[in-house]
């Protein structure tokens, strides 16, 4: 089996995978000023995609130019998430180098779609495909690909609940962590958190919601800027766990609503329920924004690393007075106003650099396996070969795991891998 990384090798970004110059796997994009998409425009026969982040998906219409309609396969969830998205950075960018696609290309997705559910094996591009449960977010897909003579598992991005963990406390509230462990001889592997440990999720949840609840205790607003897929959804969950009042705004919203159509791929599909009905949707513009800021509530918005959204509207309005807080609930990509916000306690909003007298904090709600969940996940897996992408160490924990006696390899972008059962060679 021939693998070519097109994106997402040694870098977190635009992970796209060509198996046998035939099926793809992802086809993302790498947020940045500008945008990277992946190294090649592949003509596959099919593609395949494990779950809707626009690093994954970003880049998908632009796969169905001129008269290239290669049917597309992925889970219901992925499906919606992905066109979302589309349509979002059309709107945003649409008519720009920053915008790979066309409004045209995006309704062809619709046309060649084809949705499945987990363990349910389809064929695409001549191989045989299963979806297994990757616990990441509603949808999110490990991929396993069987030519007939190798078997290749694409884990996509994972995430496992704490051994401990009787329901949801050692885990994410909004998916169940992955539990499938299918027979591979190949493992292409995510790496993002495999040197971190995230800690116990519900001493983190007691921590968050201490600290939310005081703030609004002394008079102060808190704002949480939260991705809109999964982050959003999960935060929602916490605060009617916890009571808290909460508004959510940006793009969770739709994708809130969305995930209530898909209840067999979230863990508690009633929670989810509870969790919308307890929070306040925001339903107008500026105006009513800024006299939320003004309330003594926790405002869940997009964007997660404050890069646009309407966190350009709460994060002015809330800046000046140290009773209030923003309370960072992700990974800050270097170069993002919400790692300069960390960093420095300043940030480039709209165009204007503001220092920033509330509070800031940071919690890791990640959505990743950390690097005791990789181990964990990879354990049954140490007859196979492991190549490791997606991650900013990808050598680094390659290296790792061939000193702990695994087959293990981190490409670059552009190389190619054939593998088999028993077989590695690499070229470039």
């Amino acid at each position: 089996m021939d693998v070519r990384f097109l994106g997402g090798a040694r870098e977190v970004g635009r992970s796209a995978i060509l198996v046998n110059d035939r099926l793809l796997l992802d086809y993302g994009t790498l947020t940045g000023n500008p945008p990277q998409f992946p190294v090649a425009a592949p003509d596959p026969e099919a593609v395949v995609v494990s779950h809707g982040h626009l690093d994954h998906v970003g880049s998908i219409p632009s796969l169905l130019s001129g008269d290239r309609r290669p049917p597309i396969h992925w889970t219901p969830p992925t499906r919606e998430l992905a066109l979302t998205l589309a349509r979002d950075t059309l709107k945003l960018h649409g008519g720009t180098y920053d915008c790979p696609f066309t409004e045209e290309e995006v309704r062809r997705v619709t046309q060649v779609s084809e949705t499945h559910g987990y363990r349910e094996t389809f064929t695409a591009a001549g191989h045989e495909i299963t979806f297994y449960n990757a616990g990441h977010i509603p949808g999110s897909a490990h991929v396993l690909v069987d030519d007939g003579e190798t078997r290749l598992l694409y884990t996509g991005d994972f995430h496992l609940d704490d051994a401990s963990a009787a329901d949801h406390p050692g885990g994410q509230r909004l998916v169940a962590g992955t539990t499938a462990r299918p027979d591979a001889d190949v493992v292409v592997c995510e790496s993002t958190y495999s040197d971190v440990e995230h800690g116990d999720r519900a001493e983190l949840e007691e921590r968050f919601a201490e600290s939310v609840r005081t703030t609004l205790w002394e008079g102060g607003t808190v704002v949480v800027p939260a991705f809109a897929i999964g982050r959003t959804q999960e935060l929602l969950l916490v605060c009617e766990a916890y009571d808290i009042p909460c508004y959510v705004d940006g793009m969770g919203k739709r994708v809130t609503e969305m995930l209530r159509r898909h209840p067999e791929f979230v863990r508690d599909a009633d929670a989810l329920g509870r969790a919308k009905s307890h929070a306040r949707f925001v339903t107008g513009r500026d105006g009513q924004r800024r006299r939320i800021a003004d309330q003594n509530v926790a405002i869940v918005t997009t964007s997660g690393m404050l890069s646009g959204g309407p966190a350009m509207t709460y994060i002015p309005e809330v800046r000046d007075h140290p009773v209030n807080k923003i309370t960072l609930t992700g990974y800050q990509v270097e170069g993002t106003p919400g790692r300069d916000l960390l960093d420095t306690g300043s940030a480039e909003l709209d165009g204007r650099v503001m220092p920033v007298a509330a509070r800031v904090e940071s919690y890791d709600f990640s959505a990743h396996a950390d690097a005791d969940g990789l181990r964990t996940f990879l354990d049954s897996y140490r007859d196979a070969t492991v190549l490791v992408n997606h991650g900013d160490r990808c050598v680094a924990f390659a290296d790792d795991l061939t000193a702990d006696g695994y087959r293990a390899v981190a490409p670059a972008v552009g190389e190619t891998v054939s593998v088999g059962p028993a077989t590695l060679e690499r070229q470039a």
